[in-house]
């Protein structure tokens, strides 16, 4: 019997961030479907390699008085973020790194006090008008090689795996 969930894919370092429990929320522009709410997803590292020039705001931002602007969790993102800055390969590109459990959406702006700010700042407002809660995140050691897709795609589970 093969088993299949919901599965999300996302840039990296994003993914990973995730996986690690560095990245709280995943920020869309669309509320998520009613039927997965509450569901386990898998969270898939897409095929686009990581942008050094991003992964080097993120760590000037997480150091500085506007670490709240990046709804990170400093203490566990800049661990992967220096290493991923000097070394972008560690991070796996079409893989699955984990699952959670789908929270229900809140308003984007809302989320922002969680990590000592008072507006989103984002210059992709459209993007993250959804702050998608991510929870008890289940990281897969080692990531599972996996095609994704755009907005929610169904994943069939390997044989040897639980989630």
């Amino acid at each position: 019997m093969t088993t299949t969930i919901p599965a999300l894919t996302v840039w990296q370092p994003w993914a990973t961030l995730i996986a690690l429990g560095a990245k709280p929320y995943e920020f869309r522009g669309w509320h998520a479907p009613a039927s997965i709410i509450g569901r386990r997803i898998g969270v898939h590292a897409g095929a686009r390699p990581p942008k050094k020039s991003e992964i080097a705001d993120l760590i000037t931002r997480l150091r500085s008085d506007k670490a709240w602007s990046t709804a990170l969790f400093p203490e566990k993102a800049l661990k992967i973020l220096e290493r991923a800055h000097t070394s972008p390969g560690i991070l796996p590109l079409s893989h699955m790194v984990a699952t959670a459990v789908l929270g229900g959406p809140r308003a984007g702006r809302s989320v922002a006090s969680e990590f000592g700010g008072d507006v989103n700042d984002s210059d992709r407002m459209d993007h993250c008008n959804w702050a998608w809660p991510m929870l008890d995140v289940q990281p897969f050691e080692p990531p599972i090689e996996a095609k994704g897709a755009q907005g929610f795609w169904r994943w069939t589970i390997p044989h040897d795996f639980t989630v």
